[in-house]
């Protein structure tokens, strides 16, 4: 069967008109001879549908054949591209269920002895991880593919591309992580220097808060020093009521003296004189 795979599209079967294997199993007991050809009836069935691009139908018919033989290799891989040809070139979801079954079934067929069933799987699940940009997978399955039939060359170039997007993207992963670094660097950058304000800010509270504190110690030094000044001031600006009493009474002791002295020497001199006439008559 011819094998047209195009990577810019992505085909996710093996041939462009019908993307499916026959069967050739042989039986020697006749209920296996019966099986096979059941077997073959069913997947012939499941080409034709493929053919008309009747993907529903063809799976049903490919699920009778495995029916009859669930390890029927060709219909594994048969079935897993009606799988991928029903979901279409929409398989970037990895978590998609027919995606998702059809890579396991073709991996399941990719261990197959058969080399040339083994390497159509290989190859299909390259597609199936390159569409996906899943690129480390596609290589290896891409080689994989190659170590089956090293002369294909279909794989050989599409294993290429798939360097070649591998180290596209493993370039946009170094370019985010230096820009994820660079906001890293900035945000850190950006919290130092709020704590630096925030530390300023605490800074200048506590030295405003030392000078109020200056202040109003000042104010209240300014304040008992006044107080201690009040009484200085009531001296100098007057004298008490019991001052003035005493300062009075002084003046008339001394007033009493100074006249009590002066009564005295007027008596002396009287007597003195009394004495000079009784003395001397004449």
């Amino acid at each position: 069967m011819k094998r047209s795979f195009n990577i810019l599209l992505i085909s996710l079967t093996l041939a462009t008109s019908a993307g499916v294997l026959t069967s050739c199993h042989k039986g020697d007991k006749q209920a296996e001879v019966q099986s096979t050809k059941r077997e073959r009836n069913a997947i012939k069935e499941g080409n034709a549908l493929y053919e008309k691009q009747r993907y529903a139908e063809a799976e049903v018919a490919y699920k009778k054949a495995l029916e009859e033989n669930v390890e029927n290799a060709t219909a594994q891989f048969n079935l897993a591209s009606t799988y991928l040809k029903q979901r279409g070139n929409d398989v970037d979801n990895k978590a998609d269920s027919l995606v998702r079954t059809a890579d396991q079934m073709l991996a399941k067929v990719a261990a197959n002895p058969d080399q040339a069933l083994a390497q159509a799987a290989c190859y299909d699940r390259g597609n199936v991880a390159y569409k996906g940009e899943d690129y480390a997978s596609a290589i290896e399955h891409y080689k994989n593919a190659l170590r089956r039939n090293p002369a294909d060359e279909q794989a050989r170039q599409n294993l290429r591309l798939a360097q070649l997007k591998k180290q596209e993207q493993d370039q946009q992963n170094q370019n985010q992580d230096k820009n994820q670094d660079q906001q890293n660097q900035d945000q850190n950058q950006d919290k130092q220097d709020q704590k630096q304000n925030e530390d300023q800010q605490d800074q200048n509270q506590d030295q405003n808060k030392d000078k109020d504190q200056q202040k109003d110690q000042n104010q209240q030094n300014s304040q008992n020093q006044d107080q201690k000044q009040q009484p200085q001031k009531q001296q100098q600006g007057g004298l008490s009521d019991a001052s003035a009493q005493q300062i009075l009474k002084a003046m008339e002791d001394k007033e009493n003296g100074t006249r009590q002295k002066v009564e005295l020497m007027k008596q002396g001199e009287e007597k003195r004189a009394n004495r000079r006439t009784t003395d001397k008559p004449w």
